[in-house]
C-alpha cells in the first residue's frame, strides 16, 4: 500500500505548478499516511539566518502563532537533528541525533499542548543552493504509522523536490568563474598544499600560483582563501571528493 501511494503521488506532482497545489497535495497524502499533519521548509542559502522562503503546513493555528511570533524556527531541535541526519527520522529518536536542553524539552511540551505529537521528520540540504524539510506529525498521544515511514520517507523526498521546483530557488548553472588553471591552483589550495607546492606539481611558478589565487579571490570579490574555497563549493567548480580525495591502496 505504500509504495503503491508513494507511486500515485510522484505521478501527481507533475502536475503541480504552484506552492498552493503543492500544499493540497501535501495535506491530501498525509491523511491517506495516516498522519494528521504535515509542514514543509525551503530556505535558501543566502537567508539562512531569517524564515524560510517557503512554509506549506497544516499544524493547528495556536501552535503555528506560537512558533512564528516567538520565532522558534532557529531554536527548534528538530531543524538542529536535520544537520546530523541523512534520512528521516522519529521525533522520539531526536536525542540520539542531538543533545536536547531544557528550553527543547520545553519547546517540545509546548507543541504537544498545542496538538502536535509525534512526528517524522524527512531532511535536504543541496549545499550551496537550498536546505528544506518535510514533517508528518499525530496529534498528541497518537502513534507513528511506522509501517508506512518507508513510503513517508519517498513522499517527504518528492514533496521537497517539488518545492524546489516550483518555490524558483532553482539556479541554472552559470559560467564557470574561475579559469581551468585559477580553479587548478584553488584545489590544490583547498587540499592543504603552499603555492610552493602548488607550483611544483603544475610545474608553474610560485607567482604564477599567487597571481592564480589572488584573481580568483578578485572574481569571488572575498580576501582570503577559505571564503574563496566555500564559494567554489557552492558553485560546484570544485567538490568535497575533489577536496578529499585519497590514494588508492597499492
Amino acid at each position: 500500500m505504500g509504495l503503491k501511494l508513494a507511486e500515485e503521488f510522484a505521478s501527481n506532482l507533475v502536475k503541480v505548478e504552484t506552492e498552493a497545489a503543492l500544499g493540497e497535495a501535501l495535506g491530501q497524502v498525509s491523511r491517506r499516511l495516516e498522519f494528521d499533519h504535515f509542514a514543509l521548509t525551503l530556505q535558501a542559502r543566502t537567508s539562512t539566518d531569517g524564515p524560510p522562503d517557503l512554509l506549506l503546513h497544516d499544524y493547528p493555528d495556536e501552535w503555528a502563532r506560537v512558533y512564528i511570533n516567538f520565532e522558534l524556527a532557529g531554536r527548534d531541535p528538530v531543524q538542529r537533528a536535520c544537520d546530523k541526519s541523512l534520512t528521516g527520522f522519529e521525533w522520539d529518536h531526536i536525542e540520539r541525533l542531538i543533545p536536547l536542553t531544557r528550553g527543547d524539552r520545553q519547546m517540545l511540551a509546548v507543541g504537544r499542548e498545542c496538538g502536535i505529537g509525534d512526528g517524522y521528520t524527512i531532511p535536504r540540504h543541496l549545499p550551496g543552493e537550498a536546505r528544506g524539510t518535510c514533517s508528518f506529525a499525530v496529534r498528541p498521544g497518537a502513534n507513528l504509522p511506522r509501517p508506512l515511514l518507508m513510503a513517508t520517507e519517498i513522499i517527504g523526498a518528492l514533496g521537497l523536490a517539488c518545492a524546489h521546483r516550483v518555490s524558483g530557488l532553482v539556479r541554472k548553472p552559470s559560467r564557470p568563474a574561475l579559469s581551468d588553471r585559477q580553479r587548478e591552483c584553488l584545489l590544490w589550495a583547498a587540499r592543504g598544499k603552499t603555492a610552493a607546492e602548488t607550483a611544483i606539481i603544475l610545474g608553474i611558478s610560485i607567482e604564477t600560483v599567487i597571481q592564480h589565487l589572488k584573481l580568483a579571490r578578485e572574481r569571488y570579490d572575498v580576501h582570503c582563501r577559505q571564503s574563496l574555497i566555500l564559494n567554489a563549493l557552492f558553485d560546484g567548480l570544485i567538490g568535497f571528493s575533489d577536496i578529499f580525495r585519497r590514494r588508492r591502496p597499492d
